[in-house]
């Protein structure tokens, strides 16, 4: 069989869907890890921040390593440590002296592959054939919704039907995934983001650059959005809509998931039909909304609309931005795409970390801490105004 370009395509979108079994996976095992391994829920908490600790510092060294390894060798490798780290996690803790220091160890392992995936999935992406990028990278981003969906649903069933002391069953089972997917990107063809001859600029270059900091803020602002919200989707149902625990967990987080894929699925499909710009506003306005219907309702209906909302808005910021800076950077290569990357990562972990914060000061009001993280779609909207007025003073750049 001859792969085609479609086929690097579909392996793009399976590797999202990589991604979101590295990050959404482990943190469904938080209480088992707790009951089984006798290990405080503080210090399960930090596996999450060592997760995207670790990706944060991968999306650095790829800005500079990348490009020189070659995208095929990083992105099976990629593969490989995700596989990994989900496999060990299920035995380095019985083989270490610390249960704890082995869940360490497969997070670290697994987190070198979500760094590298986040980093290389879109820019091969990119750089495939097509005239509707904007379209196919909304389409991609999507696949990290559903596999979002995918990895709740799917491992909740498991541990319905086979019970949850069973679980490490289920990472074997998700561990199929990468490998299968490893072996497709072996295959495949994958192209440039350059023409031939020609060079990327290098991040001095990049950071040189007003346009390339206004996307940076855009990023950061579009992982802030959205995870300032997804990451206490749970907590808020729970204390601030007084829902049970089950319900607070299924509804708020997978509701926001549906929701932002379902707008990231909306604009692959229709994207030629809408402006991107014009889009991305909207969902900026409609994102500060929701984060006003979060913060002062106290109705569980108007709540959870809230959420989805929120989920709704935020589903086109991430990819748009990558699509945005590809237009307004387009010898930017795959350092930009990197450091795109990062400046996600850090708003992704400052938002949840800036809502918990000023929760705090409101005496555990979580719809308060919410409320005060209007700021990131307010500065997500003047990163919007001000990225036509510089891109095209730099047009020449």
């Amino acid at each position: 069989m001859k792969f085609q370009y479609k086929h690097t395509v579909y392996a793009c979108f399976i590797g999202y869907t990589v991604q979101a079994i590295i990050n959404n996976f482990a943190p469904l095992l938080f209480l088992t890890f707790q009951s089984q391994y006798g290990i405080t829920l503080d210090r399960i908490a930090l596996l999450t921040g060592l997760n995207f600790g670790v990706q944060l510092l991968v999306d650095l060294l790829a800005a500079k390593f990348a490009d020189r390894i070659g995208y095929r060798p990083c992105i099976i490798g990629a593969h490989i440590f995700s596989a990994a780290g989900l496999i060990l996690l299920t035995l380095l803790p019985d083989l270490f002296p610390d249960a704890y220091a082995g869940l360490c160890v497969a997070v670290v392992i697994y987190a070198i592959g979500g760094g590298l995936l986040e980093v290389l999935v879109s820019p091969i992406m990119e750089a495939c054939p097509g005239d509707e990028k904007a379209k196919a990278m909304s389409l991609l981003h999507s696949f990290y919704c559903w596999g979002h969906v995918g990895v709740v649903l799917l491992s909740s069933l498991f541990f319905a039907v086979f019970g949850i002391g069973n679980w490490k069953i289920m990472a074997w089972i998700w561990a199929i995934v990468p490998i299968l997917n490893g072996l497709f990107f072996a295959k495949v063809p994958i192209g440039s983001l350059l023409e031939e001859g020609e060079e990327g600029y290098s991040i001095r270059q990049l950071v040189s650059m007003r346009t390339f900091w206004i996307f940076m803020l855009l990023m950061a602002c579009a992982g802030a959005c959205e995870q300032a919200v997804s990451q206490w989707a749970s907590a808020y149902a729970e204390s601030g809509l007084k829902v049970s625990k089950t319900v607070g967990d299924l509804a708020g987080p997978l509701l926001f998931a549906v929701t932002m894929g379902c707008a990231r699925l909306y604009y692959g499909k229709f994207g030629e039909k809408i402006d991107l710009k014009k889009f991305m506003w909207l969902s900026g306005v409609l994102c500060l909304c929701s984060y006003l219907i979060i913060g002062l309702s106290a109705s569980p209906i108007l709540g959870f609309f809230g959420c989805a909302l929120c989920g709704l808005s935020v589903g086109i910021l991430w990819p748009g931005t990558f699509s945005l800076g590809t237009k307004g950077i387009p010898r930017g290569g795959t350092a930009m795409f990197a450091l795109f990357a990062l400046a996600g990562d850090v708003g992704c972990s400052s938002g949840p970390t800036f809502v918990g914060t000023m929760a705090n000061l409101f005496d555990g009001r979580l719809n308060l801490g919410i409320l005060t993280g209007i700021i990131f779609p307010i500065l997500l909207l003047i990163g919007l105004t001000l990225e036509g007025r510089i891109v095209k003073t730099e047009a020449g750049i």
